[in-house]
C-alpha cells in the first residue's frame, strides 16, 4: 500500500535531481514532473524507480496540479529538484502522516546560498521560513498564474514539522540575479494577462517598504553582504515586474 508520496517537479535539472531524490527512499512511491525536459533527468529520475511524467506546461500551477494527480498515495510531500529531505525529516514524515488527523502541515525551510545558511531576511520571492509541503491529496490546489501560484488549502491545517528540509535556493549571487531577471519576466505576463499592472507610484514606494522589512524587521543586515543582496532582489521584484509588464511586448 503506497502510504506517501514524494512529489518533485522539475525542469532541466540533472545536475540536482539525483541527490534530491536520493533522499527520497523513505517514500512508497516518488512521482517525478519534467515541464519541456531536455537534459537527462528523465533517465536519472528512472534509475530511482519514479513514475516519470513528461509533458509541457505553461504555468506552474498547471504542472503542480497535475503531479499531484499522478500520485496514489493518500499523502504527498511535494519538494523542488533544489530541495533535500534529511534523514531525521524523514522520520519525522512517517511518523505524522501515521498519527495526524489534519488535512495538511508546513514544513520548515533551512535556505542556503552556496554553502551559506541564511537564517535572516528572507522576503517576497527570495527563500521561504516554510510552506505547506505535507498533505493529504486533495487538500492542496494550485492556482493559475505563471510564477508563484497562489494555494487552496483545506481549513484543516496541522503543526508545523519540527525539522527542516534545506533548500539551496541559489549557488551564489549570479544565480540569485539570474532569478531575479526570470521570475520577473513571469509576473510581468501575468500582470499584463490581468490587465492590471500597478502604478509605478506604488511600486516605487514597495521598493522601500520591502527593503526595510526585509533588511531591517527580518534582520537581513546580520548575514552581511547576503542579507543586503537578498533585501535589493525583493524590493526590486514588483517594480520590475511592473516596468517589464508595461515596457515589454510578450
Amino acid at each position: 500500500m503506497t502510504a506517501i508520496t514524494a512529489l518533485v517537479v522539475a525542469r532541466n535539472e540533472a545536475a540536482q535531481l539525483a541527490d534530491c531524490l536520493a533522499r527520497l527512499a523513505f517514500a512508497d512511491e516518488i512521482v517525478v514532473v519534467l515541464d519541456r525536459t531536455t537534459d537527462q533527468s528523465a533517465a536519472i529520475a528512472r534509475q530511482f524507480g519514479a513514475h516519470v511524467l513528461e509533458g509541457a506546461w505553461e504555468r506552474e500551477g498547471q504542472r503542480r496540479n497535475a503531479g499531484i494527480d499522478a500520485c496514489t498515495g493518500p499523502w504527498i510531500v511535494e519538494v523542488d529538484a533544489d530541495e533535500r529531505i534529511t534523514a531525521e525529516l524523514a522520520a519525522e514524515l512517517r511518523y505524522v502522516i501515521a498519527v495526524s488527523p489534519f488535512a495538511w502541515h508546513e514544513l520548515p525551510v533551512d535556505n542556503y546560498v552556496g554553502g551559506h545558511l541564511i537564517r535572516h531576511g528572507w522576503g517576497g520571492s527570495f527563500g521561504k521560513p516554510a510552506y505547506p509541503g505535507l498533505f493529504r491529496k486533495g487538500a492542496k490546489v494550485w492556482g493559475p498564474q505563471r510564477v508563484h501560484p497562489r494555494l487552496t488549502l483545506d481549513p484543516h491545517k496541522g503543526p508545523r514539522l519540527e525539522n527542516p528540509v534545506e533548500h539551496l535556493v541559489d549557488r551564489n549571487l549570479s544565480d540569485m540575479l539570474q532569478r531575479l531577471d526570470r521570475y520577473t519576466s513571469l509576473r510581468a505576463a501575468d500582470l499584463r494577462e490581468a490587465g492590471d499592472p500597478g502604478r509605478l507610484s506604488t511600486n516605487l514606494r514597495r521598493v522601500v517598504t520591502r527593503f526595510w522589512h526585509c533588511y531591517v524587521g527580518r534582520k537581513g543586515y546580520r548575514e552581511g553582504g547576503y542579507g543586503l543582496a537578498i533585501a535589493i532582489c525583493a524590493a526590486l521584484y514588483p517594480l520590475l515586474s511592473h516596468l517589464k509588464a508595461t515596457l515589454e511586448d510578450e
